[in-house]
């Protein structure tokens, strides 16, 4: 019996029990049901996450370009309000946050993340000027001492200058003076320096300038040779329309001033090297930072030197020659030194006038009622050329007097060479009757042709377009500025030139 009942048992609880099979049937049903749905719910849910990946990634790349767009303009808030800051806390040396910016700089040009000009306001009537025979698109450059060795000139011109001088540069390489050698004074916005012209030499820059001008005919379908002689129609020095690339040079720490015919063949070797890559060269006799340099501003020194450099320049292999400025202090104020200068400069035959660099003066460079810190009081005190706003009205007033002087030169050189060739007409008449082709009563009239007008740069103080537009006012064709852009940032040229045509329009009005 007991047996019999084990049997029952295993019968009902075998699958064979059709019972138990029933029972089973449902819930297996009910389990392919959920699979189907399962299966279709998810086949149909896939074009739905198809489309937020895509959305995701447009939405990622919309937002990377907008960054991309804002950061790269010069008008983007960061570079004015966040990188000067930024790099002045990070470091502390002046050096260190100029090397840095350099160096990031020129790594962001090749990558094409560098910061460049978006705005329009180049090219316009308002602005533009014409310098040396360019149509330059506007009138304002940056300075030498930012790209000390050529590294920069195209990052520096996607700014928004004009006009970018590179340098100094000497003849072989030297270190310079001793570090630390520059220093800031935030309050004042100003900078005090004493680099002494450190350089790679001038066959370095030879050979960074000749690889761009190389790259640039490769870009254009041209030979250097064709570039350099306008055939690509851009100046040979900028590469670029409207735009013109300056390069200042100079003479050795060790060559003795003293030795006038050495100090000759320092700016003649750097001419011969280097001004077949430059629209304009820039003689620097005004470096406060360089024993005895500025001893070179005296009439016959100068006057010997810049005839040296004109008459190389002029020898330069090219179709059209470099232009030739010299670079004078603003501690040679006194009007028997500028009157010296202007002599030189006539006598010489160079192009124009760079008025304005470091000074080496301490006096009225602080504000009234403006108090600096006990650190700056101590930089103050630091030997080297300072730089800065306080410099602007000294600058101006420069720039006022050497127009009136230079043009008032070419008055009397003009008037004197007439009176000259009329005499000696007369002479030749009275001696030998009608030889020289017109009759006695003939009224003669003088080939004399009024020299071109020297041509002004200002730098010195310029941190602003008031500012800018005064200092072209006063008798300048383009305002320049290093200073003003170390603490404004990169956008600085974009801003100065808003602000110019925004005050020329309030003049209209």
């Amino acid at each position: 019996m007991a047996s019999s009942h084990r049997i029952a048992r295993g019968f009902i609880a075998s699958s064979a029990n059709p019972l138990l099979t029933l029972r089973r049937a449902p819930t297996q049903l009910r389990s392919r049901i959920t699979t189907r749905y399962a299966s279709t719910s998810s086949t149909d849910s896939l074009p739905v996450s198809r489309l937020k990946t895509v959305l995701y990634a447009v939405s990622i790349t919309a937002t990377g370009y907008v960054a991309y767009i804002y950061t790269t303009d010069t008008r983007a808030f960061v570079h004015r309000y966040v990188v000067p800051p930024l790099l002045r806390f990070i470091y502390s040396d002046a050096e260190d946050a100029h090397n840095a910016a350099v160096s990031s700089m020129k790594t962001l040009y090749n990558l094409g993340l560098h910061p460049r000009e978006r705005s329009s306001f180049d090219g316009a009537p308002d602005i533009s000027i014409s310098v040396f025979g360019t149509q330059l698109a506007n009138p304002i450059g940056i300075s030498a001492g930012l790209d000390k060795h050529a590294d920069i000139p195209d990052a520096l011109f996607a700014l928004g200058a004009a006009v970018v001088e590179v340098g100094g540069c000497t003849p072989r390489p030297q270190e310079g003076n001793p570090k630390p050698r520059m220093f800031r004074v935030p309050t004042l916005d100003g900078l005090i320096n004493r680099y002494g012209l450190n350089s790679r030499g001038a066959d370095d820059m030879a050979m960074r300038l000749r690889e761009r001008v190389r790259r640039y005919a490769k870009e254009v379908g041209l030979d250097e040779a064709s570039v350099l002689n306008g055939e690509a129609n851009v100046p040979p020095g900028s590469l670029l329309p409207g735009r013109l690339l300056l390069v200042q040079i100079a003479k050795n720490k060790e060559t003795d001033e003293r030795d006038v015919e050495a100090v000759k063949r320092d700016y003649v070797y750097c001419v011969n090297r280097l001004a077949r890559y430059a629209d304009v060269l820039v003689v620097n006799v005004s470096s406060p930072n360089t024993p005895g340099l500025r001893d070179l501003q005296a009439v016959e020194p100068l006057t010997r030197i810049l005839s040296a450099v004109v008459d190389e320049a002029r020898r330069t292999d090219r179709n059209e020659k470099p232009k030739v400025m010299v670079k004078v202090s603003p501690d040679e104020d006194e009007n028997t030194q500028m009157e010296g200068i202007v002599q030189a400069m006539w006598s010489s035959g160079v192009d124009g006038v760079i008025v304005g660099n470091t000074t080496k003066r301490r006096t009225g460079l602080i504000p009234p009622k403006i108090n600096i810190t006990p650190k700056e009081q101590v930089t103050m005190t630091e030997t080297g050329g300072y730089s800065g706003p306080m410099m602007f009205d000294r600058t101006v007033d420069l720039v006022r007097r050497y127009r009136k002087m230079l043009d008032g030169q070419s008055f009397q050189s003009t008037k004197a060479k007439v009176v000259a060739d009329e005499a000696a007409d007369a002479s030749i008449t009275a001696i030998e009757g009608t030889i020289t082709g017109f009759s006695e009563n003939e009224p003669k009239t003088s080939s004399a042709q009024p020299p071109e007008q020297k041509v002004i740069f200002a730098t010195g103080g310029i941190s602003n377009g008031r500012g800018a537009l005064e200092m072209l006012n006063a008798g300048a064709s383009v305002a320049m500025i290093y200073t003003g852009l170390v603490y404004g940032g990169a956008g600085t040229v974009t801003r100065i030139k808003g602000e110019m045509r925004e005050q020329m329009t309030a003049e209209k009005a």
